[in-house]
């Protein structure tokens, strides 16, 4: 089985017998019941594979589909003139880039079209491309953009500016009106218009890129097309049951077990109240291809632009996951730097984890292991800028020693681990920041190392336990005081019957109780009751 590693070109991939999961069915229901399209996906999730289909399916390629849905759904194959951009391959961080990439594409086709010498704005000129194109082909014209958002991403809160005329302007800003005045022609040019699809990670608001044009049916969130993108349960059983197969046996498990073991680590996506399970594709096809279970996505990109945000912004992971939303507080905004939460949903580091039908929110949470471990880590190390730690390394020292039952060594650890912080990243100016400080210090290793069950502010009956870890073998119960004492701490664990809970479990069962200096950053005490 050949799998389509990097392969985005639909012709590419069905003439060298790479295999394919059918999605023509949809794509059918979408050119038929619509016209203007927006589709955001997290990248690497098969959107620019789904913009060279739509090429193929409106140049006519029948051939290309044959023994897929569409052959059968398809009857006329009618050709149309296509108009493709991917702005995915370009640097957008250089001013002038954005404008070179769009004026190639617009003189290219000026060349073949024909140019109005009156037409002088990039839109207008595109405009009278389409209108030409119409004329001569007798059919309206297709517009595709893939990754239409790039440009605007890549200046995201850099603070790079451009010249425009005497000014300096923020590149981002700059970027955005370009892109307005650009897309303004999907509404001037509307007869001329039989489909347009933009995809990107992110959905701009009307008074931002998209206010220049009718505004697109946003199928991101649609029910009907939730799996246009990635792989579903059904799928990866109906197609890949060889190379699940070939990994079960690799690490010693049944074909079920390892469909557990790709579920757990690359499942999880939903894009719509159904709640759908999608897999990430790129990382399931890497996973086959390789015959390893590694974290291919996120290894793949650095997300820099959302760390970014989080630092801007000083909001917490623990403060934006785990949490129910309204729609428009994750998907419909205005793409700014001090609402970080719609820009990591849309970009796939966080996603829907269930629906209240009666208020219409969402809870939004990490999808899978690969993201939320990939994820944390990168928060972990630029937040805290451990010196001297690899920090992968030391959450598998710390695991080891969770599942061996080793409490003593937890305490080397995370003395060891905090001592490695910077003076400069813990010191606050006022308690209730220094409360903070170490409590997200906290939130985020347990997140970092759960690769066994653990709570953060878990509520119980009496009140809520700083952290809980559960393994096969061992229950921890960790109870923490800032400056103050390791004995107050497994008081406040026996007073509030923390371990009631687990009366009849048959696991060994630590209660530990820490203090923490403010001083030194660093254990003051730690004290391990049974």
């Amino acid at each position: 089985m050949k799998f389509p590693i990097g392969i985005q070109s639909f012709s590419h991939l069905r003439e060298d017998g790479y295999v394919y999961v059918d999605k023509t069915a949809l794509i059918y229901q979408l050119v038929k019941n619509g016209k203007v399209y927006f589709l955001s996906r997290p990248r690497r999730f098969g959107k620019s594979l789904l913009v060279s289909t739509l090429k193929c399916y409106f140049e006519g390629k029948k051939d290309l589909f044959k023994g897929l849905a569409m052959e059968k759904l398809e009857a006329e194959w009618k050709e149309h003139p296509v108009f493709h951009i991917d702005f995915n391959g370009d640097n957008f961080t250089q001013p002038g880039t954005l404008e070179k990439k769009i004026e190639y594409h617009i003189a290219t086709w000026e060349t073949v079209y024909g140019k109005n010498p009156l037409a002088t704005t990039m839109g207008d000129r595109f405009a009278y491309v389409l209108s030409q194109a119409r004329r001569r082909h007798g059919r309206r014209c297709v517009v595709l953009i893939d990754e239409y958002d790039k440009p605007i991403l890549d200046a995201l809160d850099t603070g790079l500016k451009a010249k425009v005329g005497e000014q300096d302007m923020l590149l981002e800003d700059w970027h955005r009106e370009i892109l307005k005045g650009f897309y303004s022609v999907f509404k001037a040019a509307d007869d001329d218009l039989q489909f347009v699809l933009l995809t990107g990670v992110t959905k701009f608001s009307q008074v931002s890129v998209f206010s220049g044009f009718n505004q697109p049916a946003d199928i991101s969130m649609s029910e009907d097309y939730e799996t246009l993108c990635g792989i579903t349960q059904e799928e990866l059983e109906q197609y890949f049951p060889e190379p699940v197969a070939t990994l079960a046996k690799k690490y010693r498990t049944t074909p079920d077990g390892m469909l557990e073991m790709l579920k757990r680590r690359y499942d999880g996506y939903h894009f719509s109240g159904n709640l759908t399970d999608v897999y990430n594709p790129f990382s399931l096809l890497n996973a086959f291809s390789m015959k390893e279970l590694r974290d291919y996505w996120f290894a793949s990109g650095t997300p820099t632009y959302l760390v970014r945000l989080l630092n801007h912004t000083q909001e917490d992971l623990d403060e934006l996951t785990g949490r129910y939303y309204a729609p428009r507080e994750f998907v419909d905004y205005k793409a700014d730097v001090e609402r970080p939460l719609p820009m990591i949903y849309q970009s796939g580091y966080l996603t829907i984890k269930d629906y209240n039908l009666r208020r219409g929110t969402f809870l939004l949470d990490f999808p899978n292991n690969e993201v939320k471990n990939g994820f944390v880590s990168l928060v972990a190390t630029d937040y805290l800028k451990p010196a001297t730690h690899s920090v992968d390394s030391w959450i598998q020292d710390v695991v080891d020693a969770l599942e061996d039952g080793k409490p003593d060594q937890l305490r080397e650890l995370f003395t060891s681990f905090l001592s490695s912080i910077p003076y400069t990243m813990r010191r606050k100016d006022d308690e209730r920041e220094r409360e903070r400080y170490f409590h997200y210090t906290f939130y985020l290793i347990f997140r970092l190392v759960s690769v066994y069950t653990a709570y953060t502010e878990k509520a119980q009956s009496q009140g809520r336990v700083d952290c809980i870890v559960e393994t096969p073998d061992y229950i921890y119960i960790f109870e923490f005081k800032l400056d103050g004492t390791a004995d107050e701490a497994l008081a406040q664990i026996k007073e509030k019957g923390y371990a009631r809970p687990y009366d009849s479990d048959s696991r060994q069962l630590y209660k530990i109780g820490v203090s923490f200096s403010s001083a030194t950053g660093t254990v003051e005490e730690w004290k391990v009751a049974k």
